[in-house]
């Protein structure tokens, strides 16, 4: 017998915007809950639930305070310090990060506003939920 490892949900979920897209452009459109059905049933799996269920969770990235980090932070790069690192549920952590170089948040070139320190929650991506109004997280962490 053949094991299989599922692939990550945002994968899956991926797959069933493909699907509909895919289906939309030849004609038969479907719904993205449809599309994610369909999904389900190419993985053997009754619906979307059970599917989803069975996806294993990664484990969560451990955090420590004083460890080094670098990432992009409202579109510019950065790098600093961890200065605080909460669990918040089973995937996210809230962490306190200080800049080793203060980052402008504005793009107005009539004034400045530099920020050396950040709190923020990602998930086991490293990635915000939080988006800017261009649909980027606030924060992407380089998690190698």
């Amino acid at each position: 017998m053949t094991q299989t490892t599922l692939p990550p949900r945002d994968v899956l979920k991926g797959h069933a915007r493909n699907l509909r897209q895919t289906l939309g452009r030849a004609g038969t459109p479907i719904s993205h809950s449809t599309a994610l059905e369909h999904v389900a049933h190419q993985w053997g799996f009754r619906d979307w639930n059970t599917l989803s269920d069975a996806v294993p969770v990664a484990a969560p990235r451990a955090w420590t305070l004083g460890q080094r980090v670098s990432g992009r932070y409202l579109g510019h790069d950065f790098t600093g310090t961890v200065r605080a690192a909460r669990r918040r549920g089973p995937n996210h952590v809230e962490l306190g990060i200080d800049f080793d170089t203060p980052v402008d948040v504005v793009a107005s070139p009539r004034f400045s506003a530099l920020r050396q320190r950040v709190t923020f929650t990602i998930g086991a991506t490293g990635r915000t939920v939080e988006k800017t109004s261009d649909g980027q997280p606030h924060v992407v962490l380089d998690l190698t």
